[in-house]
């Protein structure tokens, strides 16, 4: 069955296969994000340092961390925890995590999440395999089908292809790959009419492909009636533009016709600052606006 992060509730061990670290980091903040509205706590077990990737992440969409981090709903497991986790054993385990998922019901969390990095079940001295671990997580699942619900993440980095394609077929439930074009430097996402998000960078490589969706927007804008006047790209989780690409958004507003303004939401200062030296201050249909964009609400699910 196909999710959505917003779909995931208590009684679901979903797996994704993110395409790069951009996509990794926006389906982890998705699910903790989530999880974090409904009131349950969420356990992230850390490897290679990704929870710091987490963090910013969920800061850049505009989730409040600090207090889940302070009160204990969001909890880091740091990275030789999460090590001496997967060298216990497979029963040691299950009753200690048995023991914890009833304590957070008993604090009076609304259910508990876990995700995080896994590869550490793939280096020596890991107390069991891959689908043994897996295998775990499902039946803590069933046993605390009100309480429980889990993504487990498989990235190509870390994981060798046969190993995604078992834990792949092991899983019922997978998480909805939004639309999107990746080439492991600039992820870009549609999010509604005449919107999309931006993560990673902007240089020479992917340059026509800015080009590309700012011309599609536009198109798909001006053919619908009901369509926004602004073309507005978040890019809270674009840490570098070039010259020659920032060049090209404050071409393309000017392309514009002049009902219609390209609006750069989040815009972090050094980016900022390359745009306007580039000719952003003095475009009038390309402002930045310090807010995310407001969106419709997607349609109810089927």
């Amino acid at each position: 069955m196909i999710k959505l992060a917003g779909d995931v509730s208590s009684g679901d061990h979903v797996c994704a296969i993110p395409d790069s670290a951009e996509h990794l980091g926006e389906l982890a903040a998705e699910f903790v994000a989530h999880g974090l509205g409904r009131g349950e706590k969420i356990l992230y077990f850390d490897d290679d340092g990704a929870a710091d990737a987490l963090l910013r992440r969920l800061t850049e969409d505009g989730v409040e961390i600090d207090e889940p981090l302070r009160r204990g709903q969001l909890e880091i497991q740091p990275e030789e925890a999460t090590r001496a986790t997967f060298r216990t054993r497979l029963p040691d385990i299950h009753a200690g995590m048995t023991a914890e998922i009833a304590r957070y019901r008993d604090e009076g969390w609304a259910g508990t999440r876990l995700t995080g990095q896994m590869h550490a079940t793939l280096a020596p001295g890991a107390s069991g395999t891959l689908p043994e671990f897996d295998g775990l997580l499902a039946r803590l699942i069933r046993e605390n089908r009100e309480s429980l619900s889990a993504l487990c993440t498989y990235d190509h980095e870390h994981f060798p292809d046969h190993q995604i394609d078992i834990m792949r077929a092991l899983h019922r439930d997978h998480m909805a790959v939004t639309g999107a074009y990746d080439d492991g430097l600039l992820r870009i996402v549609r999010v509604g009419a005449g919107h999309a998000r931006l993560a990673g960078e902007i240089d020479h490589s992917n340059r026509p492909k800015i080009t590309t969706l700012l011309h599609q927007q536009l198109d798909a804008v001006l053919r619908s009636a009901d369509a926004p006047a602004d073309i507005g790209l978040d890019m809270a989780s674009v840490r570098f533009v070039d010259v020659a690409s920032a060049v090209a958004f404050v071409h393309a507003a000017e392309s514009f016709p002049a009902s219609h303004r390209l609006v750069l939401h989040r815009v972090r200062p050094r980016v900022a600052r390359i745009l306007d030296r580039c000719g952003a201050a003095f475009s009038a249909q390309l402002v930045f606006d310090d807010d995310p964009p407001q969106l419709d609400p997607p349609p109810p699910a089927r």
